[in-house]
């Protein structure tokens, strides 16, 4: 495999399981130096031992934390903003814990990670890039999602705005929104038969995506061969937008 991240570093959130924790291996694996952040200590743990990476411990729902830890990373050339969580509550049963939740990882803590990575980037002189992990709930209505849809179509609309207030400062913006996705989360939230039939039969690939997919999507939007792609949405779906 071509190592061609060799000599650039990125900060990985929500690196500890699921999507996150497959952008490590990926992005370790092609020579990038990763800075994993995770609120699990055992889940970096392992991926130290895995992947060489350096760790940071934090929890993202809390704002001064976050932007502590981003400053603890550094100056690094990428961003990804893998860090979700999700809240299963209808409309008629939402809760006002559940919505702080949801939102406060999926769309806030983004959000305030990609603004410490600009200021950082721009006082390096710009370029870098970002890229923030959404969702298909964020273009369909699923039920029981409805908080996680906001807080995904919320950072794709986010996305957008920072291609257009960074792409100055030679930094590109980017987002993918994946179908469901074989992780612990998703594995909870799809595991009834007569929820994920339906959907499956809407994805033309025939399967729903595994985290490698998604990483090395993600992967390709960061590197090299993407120069003129910033404030994009890609979909990682296997055709389920399509139809």
């Amino acid at each position: 495999m071509t190592r061609q991240f060799e000599g650039q570093s990125v900060i990985i959130t929500g690196a500890g399981k699921g999507i996150g924790r497959a952008c490590v291996i990926e992005m370790a694996s092609r020579g990038a130096k990763v800075v994993a952040m995770a609120r699990t200590q055992s889940d970096l743990d392992s991926l130290m031992q895995e992947t060489g990476c350096t760790s940071i411990n934090v929890d993202l729902m809390n704002n001064d934390a976050a932007r502590a830890a981003m400053k603890k990373a550094g100056t690094c050339d990428f961003l990804i903003n893998c860090a979700g969580t999700n809240v299963l509550e209808s409309v008629l049963n939402m809760t006002e814990e559940g919505y702080e939740a949801v939102m406060g990882i999926n769309l806030r803590a983004a959000l305030i990670c990609a603004q410490e990575f600009a200021r950082a980037r721009v006082a390096a002189s710009g370029g870098g890039a970002i890229l923030n992990v959404t969702s298909i709930a964020g273009h369909r209505g699923f039920e029981e999602h409805m908080c996680y849809a906001a807080s995904k179509a919320g950072l794709e609309g986010a996305t957008r705005v920072m291609a257009k207030e960074l792409g100055a400062h030679g930094i590109r913006v980017n987002a993918v929104s994946p179908t469901v996705t074989m992780t612990e989360l998703a594995a909870a939230a799809w595991s009834d038969p007569a929820k994920k039939d339906p959907m499956m039969v809407r994805h033309p690939i025939g399967r729903f995506a595994e985290v490698a997919d998604v990483a090395k999507s993600i992967v390709m939007l960061l590197g090299d061969d993407a120069p003129m792609i910033t404030g994009a949405v890609l979909p990682i779906d296997g055709g389920f937008l399509a139809v």
